[in-house]
């Protein structure tokens, strides 16, 4: 039996009445705050009051409560006398590499692999990635996120990019690894190019956070500075070279809920298991190569190479070299190494914006060669030109305001 178009809408209204139950919409309190979160007028201080609470439970557990009120003690206090008076070989290079400098006498001094790599790793990175992705996961389960990425997206068009790249911005903030994978929810490829590069320069991941926290605690906002106009403004140059697209956002915007703790459970146990078996064999082999090349001389021939390079454009020691070769395998690892050269404090600023948007580690290095040898090639240049360009510039202003 054929039916006419004026019957086939009769058995749509017909089977639309026995389904469908029509309501009263009562106006609660999670649908009065889930618009306020995404108006403009009152979203974006919301927005600041979040990121305020984040950076805040971050430091004071991340940095305060376990490195300093723990970690610090434990490593500096216990492991590091004990592991000194334990290792054979004292003064050789075996003994250099895996334990470092007898004489210091805290970890961060002492750049061995068992002593500075694990306390790095363990003491420092793995408190900070853990309550990263904590307050992440409690945000993505209430529904936040999405609404994030609704008041955001007229900024991030100005770059390109539209309100899903919020995403792996944030995810980047804790590594750079899932953060390349989690570009793939961008449609078009100028998109994922334009957030792969931004990323891989400017996001230092949550391990290098934790560490620049420890290392540098009054002068993490100066550098955070820099790289957030780093990353809008080079984001607002990429947009304008790159051909390509960048469309609209179409995103679903659930209810608010309450958490469920299965499943920020479930999310820690992946990303943290997942961070442990990437990073933490890179940090204590980044370790041992610029230790290995410490005693071969290497750093020290090129530290006089790369004098006029450094000095002179980006103003900062010849030593510096050194932790610029660890960042190609840790950056944070490369921004503890900073700590143990003698430079001012603006100098020091430089030098970890320098780590920061410097090549990306080599764990990132590879997931964006999975994503494409073309894109690779296209984010490296960009970052050579950032790191030189960039990084005179900061140098520039420094002499400017006659501080360097």
């Amino acid at each position: 039996m054929t039916l006419t178009a004026d019957e086939r809408w009769d058995l749509i209204e017909k089977i639309s009445n026995k389904v469908v139950t029509f309501g009263k919409f009562k106006h609660n309190l999670k649908d009065a705050l889930g618009e306020l979160t995404v108006k403009p007028l009152t979203g974006i201080p919301i927005v600041i009051a979040v990121l305020y609470g984040f950076w805040s439970v971050f430091c004071s557990f991340a940095g305060t409560l376990f490195t300093d009120g723990f970690f610090v003690k434990l490593f500096d206090e216990h492991f590091l006398p004990w592991i000194q008076s334990v290792f054979p070989g004292e003064g050789g290079w075996f003994y250099y590499i895996f334990v470092g400098d007898p004489a210091a006498d805290n970890c961060f001094e002492a750049f061995g692999v068992l002593t500075s790599g694990l306390f790095v790793a363990i003491g420092v990175v793995l408190p900070a990635i853990f309550i990263f992705y904590l307050m992440m996961a409690l945000l993505e389960d209430v529904g936040y996120m999405p609404r994030l990425a609704v008041l955001i997206d007229t900024i991030f068009h100005k770059i390109g990019l539209h309100g899903y790249a919020i995403v792996p911005s944030i995810l980047a903030l804790g590594c750079n690894v899932p953060a390349v994978t989690a570009t793939r929810i961008l449609e078009t490829k100028k998109q994922r190019f334009i957030m792969m590069t931004l990323l891989a320069i400017f996001i230092p991941c949550g391990a290098q956070l934790g560490i620049m926290q420890e290392v540098i605690p009054e002068s993490v906002g100066i550098v955070l500075l820099y790289l957030i106009f780093g990353y809008f403004f080079f984001g607002f140059i990429l947009n304008k070279i790159t051909p390509g697209k960048s469309p609209e956002i179409l995103i679903d915007v659930p209810p608010y809920q309450k958490p469920l703790w299965n499943n920020i459970a479930r999310k820690l146990r992946m990303r943290l298991g997942g961070f442990l078996k990437v990073a933490v064999p890179f940090v204590l082999f980044g370790c041992a190569i610029v230790n290995i090349l410490y005693l071969t001389g290497t750093i020290d021939w090129l530290a006089r190479a790369l004098t006029p390079l450094l000095t002179g454009w980006f103003g900062v020691p010849g030593e510096t070299v050194g932790p610029l070769i660890a960042a190609f395998l840790r950056k944070d690892l490369a921004v503890a190494q900073l700590s143990a050269i003698e430079m001012s404090k603006y100098q020091m600023i430089t030098s970890v914006v320098l780590v920061s948007i410097y090549f990306p580690c080599v764990a990132t290095f590879v997931m964006l060669l999975k994503e494409g040898w073309k894109n690779l090639l296209g984010s490296l240049a960009v970052l050579a030109a950032v790191i030189f360009l960039y990084g005179g510039l900061i140098n520039l202003i420094w002499t400017l305001l006659g501080v360097q």
